[in-house]
């Protein structure tokens, strides 16, 4: 009887310890000491901007002008751990908002998942998946357009159409062959959504949440008319996943990394700083949406030149500079500048926090 009650309280409490180490999921750190927070918990251990070297009067500045400028929520991470957070307007870490054309370097993501599982080529011509007369061109000038064109925004279709979000084949028009100019155009984009879902058998919601959300933990991932909702601790967490080349804790989700190197590097001869739906900093020129001029030098002059850029309209960030470890998100609403892409906001941040952070 003795020997069955001391059986009884050494199986009951390994599975008291058992559950607790699943209700409350060990965090994952890597060699680089990069933390990585639980897929299934809303803890995210915290460092300090004094543990850093950083000048924290400066960073307030920082802070302080991005809460004058319509920010609901800021995020600056440092090896996965969040340094300051910081939200407003009645936001918190829970509030989902549209991240706008930020969605964009998601779907160049979810692009590369989905070559890599043999469901695509991004060489493959776009109507393999979407069908003949996607497009009102003449079949052989539709056949030029693959998927790569899409990633890179080099279609060759018009942007000077009145409904730039329009996807309708009579809204396709030619401008010059794929591959020809670059120009930043909504209706191309969307169908890529398109081409995932029919070359997956599934929606766009469906393949976003298996192979993203739900791996790294991201609470509701939604999109809406090709548009994504997150909140601002999402936008962080697919950040460090990037930030880490498509790795999150002790798995490699995007294990082709030559693709994942072509989408965060110059994608085209147009615009160096542009790649697979991201922006890219540090470049000798670049190219903005809804024009066809090219302005010399650096997208942000005062970030590091190695960052590179989800960027949504109404000023959608989410920054991400591998020299320094840094994933920096911000969420809300436009600026004043009202852009597609970059604004000034950009600069102005990152000219503060560059004081702070004294790179």
């Amino acid at each position: 009887m003795i020997r069955k009650f001391i059986l009884f309280i050494c199986l009951f409490f390994i599975s008291f310890a058992f559950s607790c180490s699943k209700s409350n999921p060990e965090p994952f750190i890597n060699s680089n000491n990069s933390y990585f927070p639980p897929i299934n918990s809303d803890n995210w251990e915290t460092e300090t901007p004094k543990s850093l070297g950083w000048d924290e009067i400066k960073l307030n500045k920082a802070i302080n002008y991005a809460q004058s400028v319509n920010t609901y929520g800021l995020l600056i991470i440092h090896k996965g751990r969040i340094v300051t957070e910081n939200y407003w307007n009645g936001w918190n870490k829970d509030t989902k908002y549209y991240i706008a054309s930020a969605g964009k370097s998601v779907t160049g993501y979810l692009t590369g998942i989905a070559q890599q599982e043999g469901l695509l080529n991004i060489n493959d011509k776009t109507s393999k998946y979407l069908g003949t007369g996607w497009t009102s061109l003449p079949e052989a000038k539709e056949n030029l357009i693959t998927i790569k064109h899409q990633l890179s925004m080099t279609t060759g279709l018009d942007d000077g159409v009145a409904d730039v979000d329009c996807t309708d084949p009579s809204c396709l028009i030619y401008k010059a062959d794929a591959g020809k100019r670059w120009a930043y155009h909504n209706a191309p984009y969307h169908l890529l959504q398109n081409v995932i879902a029919n070359a997956s058998g599934t929606t766009m919601n469906n393949f976003t949440k298996t192979r993203l959300s739900d791996v790294i933990g991201m609470k509701g991932s939604t999109w809406v008319n090709y548009i994504l909702w997150l909140n601002t601790r999402d936008m962080a967490r697919f950040g460090l996943l990037i930030l880490n080349k498509g790795k999150w804790a002790d798995k490699t989700l995007m294990t082709d990394q030559n693709y994942f190197n072509a989408m965060v590097n110059t994608s085209n001869t147009y615009n160096p700083s542009y790649g697979y739906l991201w922006w890219l900093n540090g470049k000798n020129s670049f190219m903005v949406p809804t024009l066809q001029t090219v302005f010399p030098g650096s997208l942000v002059p005062s970030a590091p030149a190695d960052m590179f850029s989800a960027l949504g309209k109404g000023d959608k960030k989410i920054y991400i500079v591998p020299s320094l470890d840094l994933v920096v998100v911000r969420h809300g609403d436009d600026t004043g500048t009202n852009l597609l892409g970059t604004s000034s906001f950009d600069e102005q941040f990152w000219a503060k926090l560059k004081l702070a952070i004294k790179y």
